[in-house]
C-alpha cells in the first residue's frame, strides 16, 4: 500500500517540525544537546511505533526511517534486514538525556518548552504511525503511553500544566466494515496525522496590504531595500490598471535577486513580499516556500529534477526563496547536478509564469557566478535588492526589541555595555559578521547565563526573572 507521505515530504515535515522547536531553545547548550539528541531519540521511537501492532516492515518503512534526520546531522542509510532486526528488538521507551535539561529551564524560567516537547513528539510519532495509512489503536496506545512517560516526569518536578490536550486515540483510523483499503489518516497542511472527524479550522483571515507595508517599515534599517519594495509595487499597481484599460503592458519579471550578508533580513522580506504580491492580486495563495541547494538537489542523475519540481509544486501560488543559491552553480564541477536543479527550475519559472515568484538570495560577490551560470537566469532575474550591514546602533535596537519581545529587561549597565559590544562588533566586523545572528546569539547566551545565575537563589521574583544584568551578556573569560 502506497504511504500518504512520499519520504522526501516526511523528510521536510519532520526537518521543519524539529527546527521550528529548536529556535523556540534560548538556552545555547541547551539548544546544542537538543540537536545532537533528538534524530537518534526520534528514530528510537519510530521503531517502538512500528513495533507496537507487530506489522511487517516494508521498504516504505525503511524509507520513513532514513528521512528521518536534520540538517547537519549524520543522514541514516539502514538497509532493509537492519530495519527489521531493530523493530523485533526495540527495547522500550527512554525520555532523551536533554528533556532533564530541558525541564530545569523550564522550573527557573516559568517557560513551557518540555510541555510543547511533548506535543511535537506526539506528532511526529503520529507521522511515523501513517507508514502505512492507518494509526492502529496499538500504535495510539504506545504513543499516549510515551506522552504520559514524560508529562509524569513534568508533573513530578511540578511545572506548570497538565497532560497534553492531543490525545493519539483520536487519530485512529476508522476503517468501514468489509473494506481493508478504507482510506487512512488525513494530514494536515504541515504533514501532520489528523482525525477524520475533526471540525475544518477556517483559517485566519491574510493580512491586508496596509499591515504588511507597516510590518515593511517597522523592520529596523533596510531603507534602501523598503524603499525599492515600495517602488516595485507601485510598478506592479500601474500595470494592472493599464491592463484594465486595455493598454499595452511591457513585458516584466518579477522574480527577484537579494544580495546581502547573512542575518540582514533576507528572509522576512521575502515572506512579507509573498504576502504583498498576494495582496495586490499577483498571486493566488502568497505563502513562503524557503530551501537551499539541499532541497533542491538529490545524488543521482534523473532525481535533481524531480526534487525540484516538487518544491515548486508547493511553492505554487506564493514566493519560493531559494538561499546560498550560487551553492547551485559548482563552477569547479561542471557535472554537478545542481545545474540539473537550474534547469527544472528555469522550466517551472516558464510553466508556471502567472503564479510562482521566485527568489534567490545570498553573498553579494558570489550571486553574480550564479546569474551568469546559465542565460535563462540572467533573463528572468534582473531586478536586484541590496541589503547592508546593520551598524551598531541597529544592532542594539534589534536586540532591545528580542529582549522586549521575550519578556526581558536591561539593566542601565547591561544597556551600556551592549551597546559598546554592538558597536565594537560592527566596527571589526569581518567576513564571518552574523549581522541580526549574531544579535541572535548574544540574546540566547544572556538567557542561559541569566538562567545559570538565578538557579542559585531560593525564589526569584518576577523582576529578577527578567532582568538581564551586565554579567549575563559578558563572555566567560571578561566576567571571570
Amino acid at each position: 500500500m502506497k504511504g500518504s507521505l512520499s519520504a522526501a515530504q516526511v523528510h521536510k515535515q519532520y526537518s521543519d517540525g524539529i527546527t521550528a522547536f529548536r529556535r523556540q531553545i534560548a538556552d545555547g547548550a541547551l539548544r546544542q544537546k537538543f540537536t545532537q539528541e533528538v534524530d537518534v531519540f526520534m528514530r528510537a521511537c519510530a521503531l517502538g511505533v512500528w513495533s507496537s501492532d507487530g506489522a511487517s516492515v516494508t521498504p516504505r518503512h525503511v524509507e520513513y526511517y532514513n528521512a528521518l534526520y536534520t540538517k547537519g546531522n549524520p543522514v541514516p542509510s539502514i538497509l532493509f534486514w537492519e530495519l527489521s532486526t531493530a523493530v523485533s528488538e526495540y527495547p522500550g521507551f527512554k525520555a532523551p538525556a536533554c528533556f532533564v535539561r530541558m525541564r530545569a529551564c523550564d522550573k527557573v524560567a516559568g517557560s513551557s518548552l518540555s510541555r510543547r516537547f511533548i506535543d511535537l513528539m506526539t506528532l511526529m510519532l503520529l507521522l511515523f504511525a501513517a507508514v502505512d495509512d492507518v494509526v492502529s489503536d496499538e500504535e495510539a496506545g504506545f504513543v499516549n503511553q510515551c506522552a504520559d512517560a514524560l508529562s509524569a516526569l513534568c508533573d513530578r518536578d511540578g511545572l506548570a500544566g497538565g497532560k497534553a490536550p492531543l490525545n493519539a486515540k483520536d487519530f485512529v483510523s476508522q476503517r468501514p466494515a468489509g473494506d481493508s483499503a478504507a482510506a487512512g489518516t488525513a494530514v494536515s497542511a504541515s504533514g501532520a496525522p489528523q482525525s477524520q472527524s475533526q471540525p475544518k479550522q477556517e483559517p485566519p483571515p491574510a493580512p491586508t496590504l496596509e499591515e504588511l507595508m507597516e510590518q515593511l517599515d517597522a523592520l529596523c534599517g533596510l531603507e534602501k531595500v523598503k524603499s525599492d519594495v515600495k517602488s516595485l509595487i507601485n510598478l506592479v499597481k500601474v500595470r494592472k490598471l493599464r491592463q484594465e484599460h486595455q493598454l499595452p503592458v511591457p513585458p516584466m519579471s518579477l522574480h527577484l535577486v537579494f544580495m546581502g550578508n547573512p542575518g540582514t533580513g533576507k528572509t522576512t522580506v521575502a515572506r512579507l513580499l509573498a504576502g504583498i504580491y498576494r495582496a495586490i492580486g499577483v498571486l493566488s495563495k502568497g505563502q513562503l516556500v524557503e530551501v537551499d541547494r539541499s532541497g533542491l538537489v538529490a545524488g543521482f542523475v534523473g532525481q535533481t529534477a524531480i526534487k525540484t519540481n516538487e518544491v515548486i509544486q508547493k511553492a505554487l501560488g506564493g514566493v519560493l526563496f531559494i538561499d546560498e543559491a550560487y551553492a547551485l552553480a559548482n563552477q569547479d564541477a561542471p557535472n554537478d547536478f545542481g545545474r540539473e536543479a537550474i534547469e527544472a527550475l528555469l522550466k517551472g519559472m516558464e510553466d508556471h509564469r502567472a503564479d510562482l515568484i521566485v527568489i534567490v538570495a545570498g553573498y553579494t560577490e558570489l550571486m553574480g557566478n550564479f546569474i551568469h551560470a546559465n542565460p535563462g537566469l540572467e533573463s528572468r532575474f534582473n531586478k536586484y535588492f541590496y541589503f547592508e550591514d546593520y551598524s551598531g546602533g541597529q544592532l542594539m535596537e534589534i536586540f532591545r526589541s528580542m529582549c522586549d519581545r521575550n519578556g526581558y529587561t536591561l539593566s542601565e549597565e547591561a544597556a551600556a555595555y551592549a551597546e559598546a559590544y554592538f558597536n565594537e562588533l560592527y566596527e571589526n566586523r569581518d567576513e564571518n559578521f552574523g549581522n541580526a545572528r549574531d544579535v541572535r546569539n548574544v540574546f540566547e547566551r544572556a538567557v542561559a547565563r541569566q538562567s545559570d545565575r538565578l538557579a542559585a537563589l531560593d525564589a526569584p521574583g518576577k523582576e529578577e526573572l527578567m532582568a538581564l544584568a551586565a554579567e549575563d551578556l559578558k563572555e566567560e573569560e571578561e566576567s571571570s
